[in-house]
């Protein structure tokens, strides 16, 4: 394939996403599977690239820029945490090498939080969060997810972070416990919706009653017969306003970049509304990965501008 100048990857627990990109940062073609830490570890992780790769017609030699989990400690090559405060421009000096005999290969590392200020950690985020320091961007950015980050950027540095459960929670409340069967045939929730506009309400102003108002739900649906829909987007209000509470002493009068795409970024920007929060700005969370993926391509491979 020709004008490709690198090839920039996504590698998250449960999904990988890649992209062949000019030196403008245009893409030129895409691949996206299922194929996570799980399916690529058994498979072997540079089986599963090259795979891609193949099916694209990409040369050998095309380098490759990755970030995410495919970077822990159970991915590919560990590539070890940068300790904050965190300066963003110097992540792709810290990129993990992997060896290979077909091209170049680098991991960006993630960051990690120690001390009073609480242990935490994160890895593809700090990516997202490139485009917007080159941007100049001073504030607080909230990025949902499974693991939803909560990060203070300063002066282009990440002085400090904040992981919630929302995602994670969401997902095992709806799957695997009693408000389950409640929830069982509920279509995605429209942030529109009373029900999640008062769930995220309820969940703001009382967050400490969050276990109480969860079990209600179930209580709902047996007793006086609240529907699935209704149910799912209570739920959801409820989690992300008990996040938001909790975000609030981070975030204090910040400036908030909301780094978000699909469904999540609507729930967000709803709930985001309703707390309160200031100078909210939405960026596409794909848009923000691949852009910066590809200003750490650039600065670790210097690529020269060739005409085709």
């Amino acid at each position: 394939m020709g004008g490709v100048s690198h090839i920039v990857v996504d590698w998250g627990t449960s999904s990988f996403r890649l992209w062949a990109l000019d030196l403008d940062g245009v893409v030129r073609a895409e691949r996206r599977s299922a194929q996570g830490l799980a399916a690529s570890g058994a498979e072997g992780f540079e089986r599963v690239l090259e795979a891609h790769l193949d099916a694209l017609g990409i040369a050998e030699g095309v380098p490759v820029m990755m970030c995410g989990m495919v970077g822990s400690r159970a991915g590919w090559v560990e590539a070890a945490y940068v300790a904050t405060p965190a300066g963003l421009d110097g992540l792709t000096e810290k990129a993990a090498h992997v060896p290979s005999t077909r091209r170049l290969i680098r991991i960006l590392p993630g960051i990690a939080q120690r001390g009073a200020a609480g242990a935490d950690v994160m890895r593809g985020e700090e990516t997202q969060l490139l485009p917007l320091i080159r941007d100049g961007f001073e504030g607080v950015a909230c990025l949902p997810g499974t693991h939803c980050k909560w990060v203070r950027v300063e002066g282009g540095t990440v002085t400090g972070f904040a992981t919630f459960l929302t995602g994670e929670l969401f997902h095992l409340l709806r799957s695997g416990s009693v408000v389950a069967p409640a929830v069982e045939v509920a279509p995605p929730v429209d942030p529109a919706s009373t029900y999640f506009v008062r769930g995220v309400d309820d969940g703001l102003a009382a967050p400490e009653l969050l276990g109480r108002d969860l079990f209600r739900l179930r209580a709902g649906w047996l007793l006086e017969g609240t529907s699935p829909e209704a149910t799912l987007a209570r739920l959801s209000g409820l989690l992300i306003g008990a996040e938001l509470a909790g975000a609030r002493h981070f975030a204090g009068a910040c400036p908030v970049a909301l780094i978000a795409s699909g469904a999540a970024a609507a729930l967000y920007r709803t709930a985001l509304t309703r707390a309160g929060f200031a100078a909210v700005t939405l960026h596409d969370a794909e848009d923000c990965v691949r852009a910066g993926l590809h200003a750490a391509a650039l600065k670790a491979f210097r690529p020269e501008r060739t005409t085709e």
